[in-house]
């Protein structure tokens, strides 16, 4: 049985974050004003059909603010939650490289001007990182830590399919190999319990991306949220959704399978409460992942056990 330095029995984004800054560090997310090709027509429209209309950045702070308005209220948010005056900014709704790179770039150049800015975390789509926008990224990131966040969430494309990702797998493979060039790190999106697909599927996704060369992981399960084309769909033709004993079980033996230097981002997510149709235990975000420690340690599970 391993545990690290935080007690937990993987390499959690808490203890790399005290590793890099030396001390507890919090992401605050923000709004940008971006879009997808999905949502604006170049691919479809709606977006992928699990995503929120705010592009499931729910808690970001948007409006016609300011960027240091922006990150001042995003502060505000979490203030009472650190001691510390170190943050992350987290561009999470949409895709923020798509746009054009000189309008763009100035906006991360403010925000990572923000002295209690620590680091940049960006959530996009592989099909949106152009080479003068990664260039201009790897120049950016040797002032300040960037990471740029892509949504993968499986390497099934029947599965991608039905939730309109609108890129296949050797486009994400480019886009990382590209990053990897430039020193850009990588932390990869995956879903848990996508309709249709299996326990086996989901733990193909996982050695899929554990043997990638990327530095992070955020596993989420799969929500069903009022305003997402996927409420929809769930209304006219249910389909199963992981139980939360099922879903902690699913983490557990995926987290067994990621190699030990990897960041575990993210094990468990908590969409907006009034918005979220299903699963309905996914709220109480803090017993997801007491239940999944206490499952791990009970069972003496621990990053890197299983990998391959």
């Amino acid at each position: 049985m391993k545990l690290w330095p935080d007690q937990k029995p993987y390499y959690s984004a808490n203890q790399y974050f005290r590793e890099i800054f030396g001390e507890k560090t919090y992401k605050i997310s923000l709004d940008i004003g971006c879009t997808c090709p999905t949502r604006d027509g170049t691919k479809g429209t709606g977006g992928c059909t699990f995503c929120s209309s705010r592009g499931s950045g729910d808690f970001a702070i948007a409006g016609p603010l300011s960027i240091p308005e922006k990150i001042n209220e995003a502060i505000r948010m979490v203030a009472s939650k650190t001691v510390s005056d170190k943050y992350i900014a987290y561009l999470q709704s949409f895709s923020n490289t798509y746009g054009p790179v000189e309008q763009l770039v100035p906006v991360y150049e403010e925000i990572l001007a923000d002295g209690r800015i620590v680091g940049l975390s960006i959530g996009t789509r592989p099909d949106c990182l152009e080479d003068e926008m990664i260039k201009e990224l790897s120049r950016l990131s040797e002032s300040k830590p960037i990471w740029v966040e892509l949504g993968l969430q499986t390497i099934h494309q029947k599965t991608a399919d039905l939730f309109h990702r609108g890129y296949e797998l050797p486009v994400f493979e480019n886009a990382v190999a590209r990053l990897n060039k430039a020193g850009i790190q990588v932390i990869v999106h995956l879903i848990v319990g996508l309709m249709g697909e299996t326990y086996d599927d989901f733990m193909a996704t996982v050695e899929y991306t554990a043997n990638q060369p990327v530095s992070g992981v955020k596993l989420s399960m799969l929500h069903i949220l009022k305003d997402s084309l996927l409420y929809k769909e769930y209304q006219e033709k249910p389909f199963p959704l992981l139980d939360e004993e099922t879903y902690v079980k699913w983490v557990a033996e995926a987290i067994t399978r990621l190699p030990q230097e990897m960041v575990v981002h993210r094990v468990t997510g908590d969409g907006n409460r009034e918005n979220l149709a299903a699963p309905k235990w996914t709220i109480n975000k803090r017993h997801v992942l007491n239940r999944l420690h206490s499952y791990m340690i009970k069972h003496g599970m621990y990053q890197g056990q299983n990998y391959k």
